[in-house]
C-alpha cells in the first residue's frame, strides 16, 4: 500500500527531532553499502553477502513481471532507488514521522524530484514468503504498473495487483511461483464483514471507515484479482473489463456486461475464498540479466543517507524539515569539501514552506555544492529555480534573465539526458515565462515522461502538452491514470475534468467556424 502521509502537526519538539537524526548521521558500526543492478539502486547497511542476495532476488522478481506481462529487459536508464532499513517500525517512522506507524512496514513514493522505496530488513518467521520481501514486492508492482502498464485502472485492481505480486517466491531453480496466498490478509477476509463485488468495484480504500475494513478491502481485491487470473470460468474477463473502461465505456455498465450478474460474482469470489488456491510455477528459471555490484560508499555519503531518506519523507511536514536543515548543516561542518551534503542542505532549505525558507542560505548552498562539482546534476536544477525566484524578486522578466535560469538547467541536461528532472524543469521554465515552449522543450517533456511516468507533476504537464496540441484522446487517458488511482485526492479528476473541458471548447469552436464557412 502506497503510503498516505499525515500532515497533522506532532507533539514532538523541533530539538527532540534535531537532536535524533544528528544521532543517526554519527558513524556507528554498521555502514551503508549500496547495491546496483540493471533496474535498481540499492542502499542498505548490513553484509555485502546479504545485500547481494537481496538484490539478485528484486532483479529476479523485476524479469518476473516481465515475463508475464511482455516488458523488454535490459538496462533501465532512470533506475528506482530503494532504502532498506532495519527494522519496520523504522520504516513506519519515515512514513508517519516520531511516532511512526505499526500498519507500515515499507512504503512507495513517487515524489516531484523521482520515485523511490522504502522497506526493511526483518524476517518474522511467519508463513510464506517473508514479510519484509512481501512489502518490497507490493510496492515495487505499483511503480512497475505506473511505469510500464500504460493503461486505466480501477483502484481494486491497483491494490489486487501488488498484493497478487507481493507473494512471488523463488526455488532454488529459480523458477517464480506467481499467486500464492496472501496470509497476513486472512484476518480482513474471515473476520470482517465482507466487502460486496459491487461496492469492492466502485468504491476506493479511501471511502472505508476503519482499518479493519480497509484491511478487507485489501483482502477481497487480491482475490478477486486471484479468481480473475486464476478460475478458467472467468479466462478472459479481466482484459476485457480494462480494455473496456480504457475505451471510455461506464464502470458500472462494463461490468455487468463482463462479469455479468453483481451478485452472482460476489458469490463465486465467497466460495472461491473457500476453495484451495492454486498458483503458477513458471516452467523456466528467471534469468538475472547484466552484473549486480556491491560497493562501500565514502564517509560523507554514509552519514548524508539516513538525512536523505529523512528529507524525501518529510515533504509537506515543515517540522520534520526543519529539523533536517539542522542535522544537515551540522553534516557541512564535518565534511566541508563534498558537493552532495551542500546540496542536500540546498534541497532541505528549499523543501522548507516558502514563508520560512531561507532563499539566500539555499542559493549559498548550492553555490558551494557547484563550486565543488560544477557538473552536479540536481544542484543545477535547483540553481535554475532559485534564479527564477531571484528574478521574481528583481522584477527582471527579459530575455536575458529567462536564459540565465536555463542555462543551469541545461548544463544538468548534457551531464545526464536519462534525468527526466531537468528535461521536466526546462519545459516548466517557458510555462513560467508564459510562452509558448519550443518543440524542443515539448520533445523534452516526452522524454522525462517516458522516462518516469510515475512522476505525477510529469504526468500532468504532459497531459496538457497534448491537449494544446490537439491530441485529446491521449491527454485524457494520462488523466484517467491519476483519476483511478485509490490514493489521488481528487487532483486526477481535476485534470480530466479541465481535459475534457478543453476538448469540448475545441470541438465547439470547430463547430462554429464550420458554420461560419457555410454561410
Amino acid at each position: 500500500m502506497a503510503v498516505r502521509k499525515t500532515w497533522a502537526r506532532r507533539a514532538v519538539t523541533t530539538l527532540a527531532i534535531t537532536g535524533a537524526l544528528i544521532g543517526a548521521a554519527q558513524p556507528a558500526s554498521a555502514r551503508w553499502l549500496r547495491a546496483d543492478t540493471n533496474n535498481f539502486i540499492i542502499y542498505s547497511e548490513g553484509s555485502e553477502k546479504s545485500l547481494h542476495d537481496f538484490a539478485e532476488n528484486l532483479q529476479r522478481f523485476d524479469a518476473t513481471l516481465r515475463h508475464r506481462f511482455n516488458v523488454p529487459s535490459g538496462f533501465e536508464p532512470n533506475r528506482l532507488t530503494i532504502y532498506l532499513v532495519p527494522r519496520a517500525e523504522d520504516a513506519g517512522r519515515l512514513a508517519e514521522g516520531k511516532f511512526g506507524s505499526s500498519s507500515i512496514a515499507g512504503f512507495y513514493v513517487a515524489t516531484a524530484d523521482g520515485a523511490f522505496a522504502v522497506s526493511n530488513r526483518e524476517n518474522d518467521g511467519g508463513r510464506g514468503t517473508p514479510a519484509s520481501q512481501q512489502t518490497l514486492f507490493h510496492e515495487y508492482g505499483h511503480h512497475f504498473m505506473k511505469r510500464y502498464l500504460p493503461a486505466a485502472f480501477p483502484a481494486w485492481f491497483i491494490e489486487g495487483f501488488a498484493e497478487y505480486l507481493s507473494t512471488v517466491d523463488f526455488n532454488r531453480e529459480g523458477k517464480a511461483s506467481v499467486g500464492k496466498p496472501v496470509y497476513r490478509r486472512a484476518y480482513g477476509l474471515l473476520e470482517i464483514p465482507k466487502i460486496p463485488a459491487e461496492r469492492l468495484l466502485f468504491e476506493r480504500p479511501g471511502a472505508m471507515r476503519n482499518s479493519g475494513q480497509v484491511d478487507a478491502y485489501y483482502g477481497r481485491s487480491w482475490l478477486l484479482t486471484h479468481m480473475l487470473y486464476s478460475d478458467p470460468k472467468r479466462n478472459g474477463q479481466l482484459l476485457a473489463y480494462m480494455n473496456a473502461i480504457n475505451r471510455g465505456e461506464d464502470a458500472k455498465a462494463a461490468a455487468t456486461a463482463v462479469f455479468g450478474d453483481l451478485t452472482q460474482l460476489d458469490k463465486d469470489l465467497n466460495r472461491y475464498l473457500s476453495r484451495p488456491l492454486s498458483y503458477t510455477l513458471l516452467h523456466k528459471p528467471m534469468i538475472v540479466e547484466g552484473t549486480i555490484s556491491v560497493t562501500p560508499i565514502s564517509a560523507a555519503e554514509d552519514a548524508l543517507v539516513p538525512l536523505h531518506l529523512e528529507r524525501l519523507s518529510a515533504e509537506g511536514e515543515p517540522e520534520r524539515m526543519t529539523a533536517v536543515r539542522a542535522a544537515l548543516k551540522k553534516l557541512t561542518a564535518a565534511h566541508p569539501d563534498d558537493a552532495g551534503v551542500w546540496y542536500e542542505l540546498a534541497a532541505a532549505e528549499w523543501g522548507i514552506e516558502k514563508d520560512q525558507r531561507d532563499l539566500a542560505a539555499a542559493r549559498a548552498a548550492v553555490d558551494r555544492a557547484l563550486a565543488l562539482k560544477p557538473d552536479h546534476v540536481r544542484a543545477n536544477v535547483l540553481l535554475g529555480r532559485l534564479l527564477g525566484f531571484e528574478m521574481d524578486a528583481k522584477g527582471d522578466y527579459s530575455d536575458i534573465a529567462w536564459r540565465a535560469v536555463r542555462k543551469p538547467i541545461a548544463l544538468a541536461n548534457r551531464t545526464n539526458p536519462d534525468d527526466p528532472i531537468p528535461l521536466y524543469a526546462y519545459y516548466e521554465s517557458f510555462v513560467d515565462q508564459g510562452v509558448r515552449p519550443p518543440d524542443i522543450a515539448l520533445q523534452g517533456l516526452a522524454k522525462a515522461f517516458s522516462l518516469e511516468p510515475e512522476n505525477i507533476s510529469i504526468r500532468f504537464a504532459h497531459a496538457f502538452a497534448l491537449a494544446n496540441q490537439g491530441e485529446f484522446d491521449r491527454a485524457i487517458r494520462l488523466a484517467q491514470t491519476v483519476a483511478f488511482d485509490p490514493h489521488d485526492r481528487g487532483s486526477g479528476q481535476r485534470l480530466l475534468d479541465q481535459i475534457e473541458a478543453m476538448k469540448s471548447r475545441r470541438a465547439a469552436g470547430e463547430a462554429d467556424a464550420d458554420a461560419d464557412a457555410d454561410q
